[in-house]
């Protein structure tokens, strides 16, 4: 940007200006203030301008004095140089002129040395047998005292050797010689103080001063060393011997101590003692619990701060337990062997018995795993597995037990009312056993170990169903066999009863209630037992049941209309049986006499629906009375052996609601179907059509069409009498068309 510019841009900026000022006519009698405003502003920026250039003017002739003087500085600093550079041309030959002052001031170095070291120069088998007497007689500051004045005698005398430009080798191995003692005196005196702190724990109750002393001593080692190791970074000397490092040694000596402790305090093997680890584990928590007491009372005073002593003695106790539990794991582990280790590991090792006693209170966060998290599971699978061989060893004896009872026909224990064996007790007690040894270590434990118990019931459960219809199978083939057999299905059922009673305790006692997987295995359980109980309780029926046969095949035959020896057989017979059935505990008694009414209806419904009678509605309602008459039999005959399972909804009253449809009128024959449809649902076409072929007045073709029409009329519905289904259990393998 040039002048010509500048001048043209302020003129247009002046012009503006006045355009703005002159916009109003009243304007134009404020020009002479106007005028003036304007004078006066140039005047000052007139004199802001000179100052400005004043200053400016001012600054550069100081600027150029002071360069000027810079100038003058130089060539004067230049001059110097060259003069200073003029005189020490000369130095080197000086230097040479003065080597034989040199050598005088090394020498006098070296005699100033000697003077100073004299005393031990001329001393030192003197001062060696003082210090290895002093070691002997436990004067331990004594002899380091000793030590270390003979040790810096050395250390002076090699350091002015090492500063000789030429240096002799020659007169450090003289050197180094003459003080060789001095090396026997640190080593003797260095075992002295190992000693000394490989019985800390020992010494530290009766004489802490001792362990003071031989840390005293370690600590000036290591000031020493500390020197030792700055001069060598500074000179490159390094005195004989240095870093000794004794600290570092003293916590390996200590480390040694707690690694000899813990190894020594194995008293038994497993052949001396079945209890041989627990109390070997027991012994280790009394000793380590004291040990660690005795480091935070008394070993805490001794130690300097920094050594942080008791964070360094757990660490080293929590190591050597680690490798010595290590070494137990390796050399084999046998069955509750597994269980204590853990139980030691997981609760005892960590817990208030020992590490947060209330004397200790020791965090462990630093320290790592006592035993590594894949040597935990490897035991916890070990131990499983061993648990679940006992089980599989001691279920098959128990099973086998009752199995020879069975076949040796053995009579039936009865301590009280009902029968039973030992077997249910003698599986509760040995998984309640293992139970409460895993209780001891982790919850977690527990639960696996209930989960393989509950798994091992129930796959006894199916060896004892496979016995029971071995044992079944043979009775049935020679009844003559086995006298007691009624006593030892009695038996079982009772024993099915208690292992789902067993199954329930240990569930209460032992399964978490935060837990939820697993549960189908306590669920399967539970089933396969209530199962195996109802099938054990037909047995029983089918045995009672295969002696009625005649009596039931004899039913709605000519020889039944005009006899009712039948039926009082059936009664008199199943009431013998009925007297056995007592000894079965009330549950399984009301199962099984439940079950022996839904068998007495159903034998007796299906003969009725046998087609071995056809007679006219005259005779048949003096059948209807006599079917009447025998199902309240039955029924009071039931009521008597159990009133509470009788009287809730028989089946036995089904008998009395076919019988009434046997003297019905034809004409209301469709009404009585849908009544009785509406009641049992699952009656089928060929069950009724059955039924009416007892009436001879009733033609086939009508009764079939007149059923069909009911079945076909009748509404979808779910029947509410609980015996419904009995119709769907009586199947007839002949067809009536």
């Amino acid at each position: 940007m040039n002048l010509d510019q500048i001048q043209q841009e302020a003129r247009q900026a002046a012009l503006s200006e006045v355009k703005n000022m002159f916009q109003r006519s009243n304007q134009m009698e404020k020009v002479d203030q106007y005028r003036r405003r304007i004078y006066r502003k140039n005047l000052s920026m007139d004199a802001q301008l000179k100052s400005c250039m004043q200053n400016q003017t001012d600054d550069f002739k100081v600027g150029v004095k002071k360069l000027q003087t810079a100038l003058d500085q130089i060539k004067e600093i230049g001059d110097r140089m060259k003069s200073a550079f003029a005189m020490l041309s000369d130095v080197p030959a000086i230097y040479d002129t003065l080597e034989s002052v040199r050598d005088e001031n090394a020498k006098h170095s070296q005699y100033m040395t000697a003077m100073e070291n004299l005393k031990h120069i001329f001393t030192v088998q003197s001062s060696v047998d003082k210090a290895m007497q002093w070691i002997e007689e436990d004067k331990l500051l004594h002899a380091h005292q000793c030590l270390a004045d003979l040790e810096n005698s050395r250390d002076d005398l090699l350091f002015e050797l090492h500063k000789l430009p030429k240096q002799n080798a020659h007169d450090k191995i003289t050197l180094k010689r003459y003080f060789e003692k001095v090396e026997t005196v640190s080593v003797t005196l260095e075992k002295k103080i190992r000693l000394v702190l490989q019985r800390t724990l020992n010494t530290v109750r009766k004489e802490p001063t001792v362990i003071v002393t031989a840390l005293r001593i370690i600590e000036r080692e290591e000031k020493a060393d500390a020197f030792a190791l700055q001069q060598q970074k500074n000179t490159g000397f390094i005195a004989p011997g240095r870093p000794k490092q004794w600290r570092k040694k003293a916590f390996e000596v200590l480390n040694e101590a707690v690694i000899q402790r813990i190894e020594g305090s194995k008293l038994e093997e497993r052949s001396d003692n079945k209890m041989w680890l627990v109390r070997d584990l027991e012994l280790t928590r009394q000793f380590l619990l004291e040990d660690l007491r005795v480091v935070k009372s008394l070993c805490v005073p001794c130690f300097p701060p920094h050594y942080n002593i008791v964070n360094e003695y757990v660490k080293m106790y929590h190591n050597a337990m680690s490798k010595y539990l290590e070494e137990l794991i390796q050399t084999g582990l046998e069955g509750n062997e597994y269980v204590t280790i853990l139980a030691w590991i997981m609760n005892t090792y960590p817990g208030p018995e020992l590490m947060q006693h209330p004397e200790l209170q020791i965090d462990l966060s630093d320290c790592g795993p006592l035993v590594s998290e894949e040597r935990m599971l490897e035991m916890k699978t070990a131990y499983l597995r061993t648990m679940e061989r006992n089980y599989t060893e001691w279920m098959t004896k128990t099973l086998e037990t009752e199995k020879a009872d069975w076949a040796n026909g053995v009579e039936v224990e009865c301590a009280d009312q009902y029968y039973h064996t030992p077997a249910p007790m003698i599986i509760y007690q040995m998984i309640d056993q293992n139970l409460q040894v895993t209780n001891t270590t982790h919850s977690d434990l527990t639960f696996n170990a209930l989960i393989l118990s509950i798994q091992q019931m129930t796959r006894y459960g199916h060896n004892y169903r496979g016995a029971i219809l071995e044992y079944k199978e043979r009775h049935f083939r020679d009844r003559s066999l086995a006298p007691f057999f009624t006593h030892h299905i009695i038996t079982i059922v009772n024993n099915c009863q208690q292992m789902i009673e067993i199954a329930q305790q240990l569930k209460q006692q032992y399964w978490p209630k935060t837990k939820t997987q697993h549960y189908e295995e306590f669920e399967k359980l539970v089933k396969t037992y209530q199962t195996l109980r109802d099938e054990t309780g037909l047995v029983l029926l089918e045995e009672a049941f295969l002696d009625l046969d005649g009596h039931f095949n004899e039913l709605f035959t000519v020889k039944w209309t005009t006899s009712s020896v039948s039926v009082d057989t059936i009664c008199v017979t199943l009431e013998d049986y009925f007297q056995d059935y007592n000894h079965l505990r009330t549950a399984n008694f009301e199962y099984v006499i439940g079950e022996a009414q839904k068998l007495v209806a159903k034998r007796y419904i299906k003969a009725m629906l046998s087609k071995r009678l056809s007679k006219t509605r005259a005779e048949c309602e003096v059948l209807a009375k006599k079917i009447a008459k025998e199902a309240r039999q039955i029924k009071l005959f039931f009521e008597k052996v159990a009133p509470s399972v009788a009287k809730s909804d028989s089946p036995i009253d089904v008998i009395a609601n076919l019988a009434g449809l046997l003297n019905c009128d034809a004409e209301m024959l469709v009404l009585d179907l849908h009544s009785l449809l509406s009641s049992y649902p699952s009656i089928t076409e060929d069950q009724l059509v059955r039924l009416f072929h007892t009436r001879s007045d009733f033609k086939s073709s009508e009764v079939k069409e007149k059923v069909q029409d009911a079945l076909a009329s009748r509404k979808s519905t779910i029947s509410h009498d609980k015996q419904d289904a009995i119709f769907k259990e009586i199947v007839f393998s002949d067809k009536l068309w």
